[in-house]
């Protein structure tokens, strides 16, 4: 639950980022409104979480097995911390996902790493292509469907747009970060010998995610926010609108489609970038661009080795 409430604060920005950026919504308004999307999403997200649950990590039913289990959620935990500290918005996903993964190496137990290559680093790549990709042909796009509009009034148009695409952006968070906790309550359960699979999900696991989940979304992460909404591209409300519109579209084939769990924070920043390269390719700062890319490929590592450290710190408690 910690884990989760840092994953609600620190990936706030995902779904809030771009609509607080252009105005369409209040800060307040926005967060609230990606609470209640969080809230809602996390109930579709049963696939995400039988991925995380089953298909990372192979532990025996044992103390020891709590252990790595325990150690890999704080090596995403402290991951989260770090990089929300320094406002980069790095993958949560990546950091749960390497946090178990490194805790299991430092245990000496079994890691899947072909359900690590087909259900998380195939993802990971894909997704911010895709995001990159569609973001800019769908600007694009607009930008042509709306050539002889009047700037004033359909960036009016687009503000209240915005609504309806931060409330999908939100509901796809939802699906995918909520459920990677269930997972890991699923597999904690599992471990400690309190359901004898790792696919079967009680019912309790995706209301207190959810509400968990929810209030860290509402505590907010400002600092993540001002690096999404603000130092990539100067956003406009169109642009708003397509970045949150192909992001919250990616996240649910890939959550409810193929029970991947890609990264939010992936695939928002990518459409981000893709949209605001339409203008031109300057537009993009590409100096906070490749900070952000230099997160995402240590986070895996990172959360990694904080995991396995924590493991060996904490193992005397699983003894």
């Amino acid at each position: 639950m910690v884990f989760d409430y840092t994953n609600g604060f620190h990936d706030a920005a995902n779904a809030i980022a771009t609509s607080v950026s252009t105005r369409a919504l209040t800060p307040r308004v926005a967060l609230l409104m990606a609470a209640a999307g969080n809230f809602i999403g996390t109930h579709f997200g049963g696939k995400v979480a039988q991925t995380v649950g089953s298909g990372i990590i192979d532990v025996p039913q044992t103390m020891s097995g709590l252990g790595v289990v325990f150690a890999g959620v704080i090596g995403g935990i402290l991951w989260n911390l770090v990089t929300w500290y320094f406002g980069l918005p790095s993958s949560s996903t990546h950091a749960l996902i390497g946090g178990l993964v490194g805790a299991a190496l430092g245990a000496g137990y079994t890691v899947k790493w072909d359900g690590i290559l087909d259900k998380v680093v195939i993802p990971m790549v894909a997704s911010p292509l895709a995001g990159f990709v569609a973001g800019f042909l769908f600007m694009l796009a607009l930008m042509w469907i709306f050539r002889t509009g009047r700037p004033s009034k359909l960036n009016r148009g687009f503000r209240y747009a915005q609504t309806v695409s931060a409330a999908a952006m939100s509901i796809g968070h939802g699906l995918q970060d909520a459920a990677k906790t269930i997972g890991v309550i699923v597999l904690a359960l599992y471990v400690g010998g309190y359901q004898d699979t790792t696919t079967d999900i009680p019912q309790w696991t995706y209301w207190t995610s959810a509400t968990v989940l929810a209030l860290g979304t509402y505590a907010g992460g400002w600092r993540i926010i001002r690096t999404l909404g603000r130092k990539i591209i100067d956003l406009g409300p169109p642009e708003g609108f397509a970045a949150e519109t192909v992001a919250s579209t990616l996240l649910f084939t890939f959550g409810i489609g193929l029970g991947a769990p890609i990264s939010t924070t992936h695939t928002i920043t990518s459409a981000i970038m893709g949209v605001g390269a339409t203008k031109k390719l300057s537009a993009v700062r590409w100096g906070v661009a490749g900070n952000i890319v230099g997160a995402w490929l240590l986070t895996f590592p990172g959360a990694g080795l904080l995991a396995a450290l924590c493991y060996f710190a904490t193992r005397p408690l699983f003894a």
